[in-house]
C-alpha cells in the first residue's frame, strides 16, 4: 500500500470538502475561541471569576460520575481485550500500516504529551510534601515516598489512558471501517441516536463541543510550555523571560507541530513522536546508569504495590472524604481532563490502528502506556523525592505554590549531567506539547471536515488558531491560561456523555467486527 493510498486509508470517506469543514462546528469552536479571548479583555477577572465558579461546581457535583466512569471504562476494556472477540483486526486489513515501534511512539507522545513530561517530576514531590487524603503517613517522611508515586500513578495511570482510547476507538472504527460512517464524535452517539444525529445540527453541536474541549486542553500546555521553557532558559543561559521570549518559542513551536500536521501521519506525526521516545528513553538510561538506581528499582516497586493495593481507594475518593480543594485541583481536575481528550484521541487511535487487533489496541492504551508512565514518573520524579528527601533540593514552598516549572528544572539540574540534562529535558517536554498539537490539528481538522485525510490547509488553520489563542492568553498573564486549564472541567461534563454510551457500545461493536470477520459465529 502506497502512503498516498494510506492517507486516504479508507472506503467509509466521505469526500473532501473544499472549505474548512462543517459550517456548525466551524462556527461553534472558532466562536468560542473568539468569545473566551474577547470576554478576556473585556473583563479578565470577571471570566476568570465565572470559570473558577463552573470549575468548583462541576468538581464538588460531578466528581463522583467522572470517577466512576473512567473505572468503568477500564474494566469493561479489559474484558473485551481479554475476550475472543478481540482478535478481530481494525481497518480491514490484515498486516499493520505502522510498525509496532513507530504505533507505539505515535501512541506514547500523543496522549502522555506535555502533561505527563511537566507534572512528572514536580507531582510526585507535591504528594510526598502534602499527604494524599488516600494516605496517613507524616509528610516529607521516607515512609510517604510509595503513597506519593501511587498517587501520581492514579492519576497517570490506567484510568485515564483507557478513557482516551480503548473501547470509544473501537467503537469508531467499526462504524467508519465498516459501515462507512466519518471518525467524528458524533458518531459515538450513532448506535442511540440513530442516523438522524449524523446530518442534523445535533451532531454539529456535539462535534464542536469535542472539538472546544481539546482546544482548551491543548491551549494550555501550548501557553503553559512557553512560560516554562523561557523560564529554564533564564535560569540555564540567562536568556530574557519576558513575553518577546515566550512568543519566540510559540512561534517555533507552533512551525513544527504545524509543519508536522501539514505533512500527515505517515511523515511528521510519526517521525517526530519517534525522535521523542528516542530522546526520552536516552535521557531515563541517564537517569537509570547514573542516577539514584538501586533507590528508584526500590521505589518503583513499592509504589506500584500501593498503587494496587490502594487502587480503588484513591479511585474512588469524593469530596465526603477528602479536601474538597484537593479533589478539585488534583483527582477530578485531571480526569476531567482526560475525558475532555477522549473523543479525539480516539479518532486518533482509531486511525493509525488499522491492521491491529483489538487486542493489541486496548492492550497498548490501557495496560502498557500506563505501565511506561509509571517508569517515567517513577525515573524523573522518583529522583526528585530522593534529592527532596537528602537535603539536596527543597520544593517544598515552589510546589505549595504550584511552581511546578521550577520544580522541573530543579530536579532537572540535580539530575546526572545537570545543565545538559535540564536543556534535554526542556527540549523533551517541548516536543512532546509539539506532538499533542500536530496530532490534534490532525483530530479537529477530521472531525470538522468529516474525512480522515483532510487538507493540509485546514490543519495548519488549526494548529495556528491554538497558537495565535495561547500566545493573547499570554500576553494577558498566565491566569487566562489556568482560567482556560479550569474550563476544561466544564467542557467534561457534555463529553462524558458523548463517551458513556461506549460502556456497551465498545463490547457490541468488537462482537461485530469479530462475527463479520469469521472469528465468531453468528450463533
Amino acid at each position: 500500500m502506497s502512503r498516498s493510498q494510506i492517507e486516504t486509508s479508507s472506503s467509509a470517506e466521505t469526500g473532501i470538502r473544499p472549505s474548512l469543514g462543517d459550517p456548525l462546528v466551524l462556527g461553534l469552536s472558532i466562536g468560542f475561541i473568539v468569545l473566551f479571548v474577547g470576554a478576556s479583555l473585556y473583563d479578565i477577572e470577571g471570566v476568570a471569576g465565572a470559570i473558577a465558579t463552573g470549575f468548583a461546581w462541576t468538581a464538588k457535583v460531578l466528581g463522583s460520575y467522572f470517577q466512576l466512569l473512567l473505572l468503568a471504562t477500564f474494566f469493561v476494556a479489559i474484558g473485551v481485550a481479554l475476550s475472543p472477540a478481540a482478535r478481530a483486526r481494525v481497518g480491514n486489513l490484515d498486516t499493520p500500516e505502522l510498525s509496532t515501534f513507530k504505533w507505539l511512539s505515535i501512541i506514547m507522545c500523543t496522549l502522555l504529551a506535555g502533561g505527563g513530561v511537566f507534572f512528572a517530576a514536580g507531582e510526585p514531590i507535591y504528594h510526598l510534601v502534602v499527604t494524599p487524603p488516600a494516605f496517613e503517613t507524616e509528610a516529607g517522611s521516607a515512609e510517604a515516598v510509595s503513597g506519593a508515586l501511587a498517587q501520581s500513578f492514579m492519576h497517570w495511570g490506567f484510568l485515564a489512558w483507557a478513557v482516551l482510547g480503548s473501547l470509544t476507538a473501537v467503537v469508531l472504527a467499526h462504524a467508519h471501517y465498516v459501515r462507512g460512517l466519518p471518525l467524528q464524535p458524533r458518531t459515538l452517539l450513532e448506535p442511540i441516536l440513530g442516523e438522524r444525529l449524523m446530518r442534523g445540527p445535533l451532531g454539529g453541536v456535539v462535534d464542536a463541543c469535542c472539538v472546544i474541549a481539546v482546544v482548551a486542553g491543548t491551549v494550555g500546555p501550548i501557553g503553559f510550555l512557553a512560560t516554562q521553557v523561557s523560564f529554564g532558559l533564564h535560569e540555564l543561559v540567562g536568556i530574557s523571560q519576558g513575553y518577546g521570549t515566550q512568543l519566540i518559542i510559540l512561534a517555533v513551536l507552533a512551525s513544527i507541530y504545524v509543519a508536522s500536521a501539514m505533512s500527515g501521519i505517515q511523515r511528521g506525526i510519526q517521525l517526530l513522536s519517534r525522535f521523542n521516545v528516542l530522546l526520552a528513553l536516552a535521557i531515563a538510561l541517564v537517569i537509570f546508569l547514573f542516577g539514584p538506581t538501586l533507590f528508584l528499582i526500590n521505589t518503583y516497586t513499592q509504589s506500584m504495590g500501593t498503587y494496587v493495593t490502594s487502587f480503588f481507594t484513591m479511585a474512588t475518593m469524593t469530596a465526603e472524604t477528602a479536601p474538597a480543594w484537593w479533589m478539585q485541583w488534583w483527582t477530578v481536575f485531571f480526569f476531567a481532563w482526560f475525558i475532555g481528550y477522549g473523543p479525539l484521541m480516539a479518532i486518533f487511535v482509531a486511525r493509525i490502528s488499522r491492521g491491529r487487533t483489538i487486542r493489541q489496541m486496548i492492550l497498548a492504551v490501557a495496560v502498557l502506556a500506563p505501565i511506561a508512565t509509571t517508569v517515567w514518573f517513577t525515573l524523573l520524579g522518583g529522583s526528585g523525592i530522593h534529592y527532596q528527601l537528602s537535603g539536596a533540593i527543597d520544593l517544598t514552598e515552589a510546589l505549595n505554590n504550584f511552581q511546578f516549572d521550577v520544580a522541573t528544572l530543579t530536579v532537572a539540574q540535580a539530575l546526572p549531567g545537570g545543565t545538559g540534562m535540564a536543556l534535554a529535558i526542556l527540549l523533551l517536554t517541548s516536543i512532546f506539547v509539539a506532538t499533542t498539537g500536530d496530532s490534534m490539528s490532525y483530530s479537529i481538522s477530521v472531525v470538522a471536515t468529516g474525512h480522515d485525510a483532510p487538507s493540509p490547509l485546514v490543519r495548519a488553520f488549526w494548529g495556528i488558531a491554538m497558537a495565535l489563542m495561547a500566545a493573547i492568553l499570554l500576553y494577558m498573564g498566565a491566569g487566562q491560561i489556568g482560567a482556560l486549564q479550569q474550563f476544561i472541567v466544564i467542557t467534561a461534563i457534555p463529553v462524558s456523555l458523548v463517551l458513556l454510551p461506549s460502556l456497551w457500545t465498545g463490547p457490541q461493536a468488537a462482537l461485530a467486527m469479530a462475527r463479520e470477520q469469521g472469528i465468531l459465529s453468528d450463533h
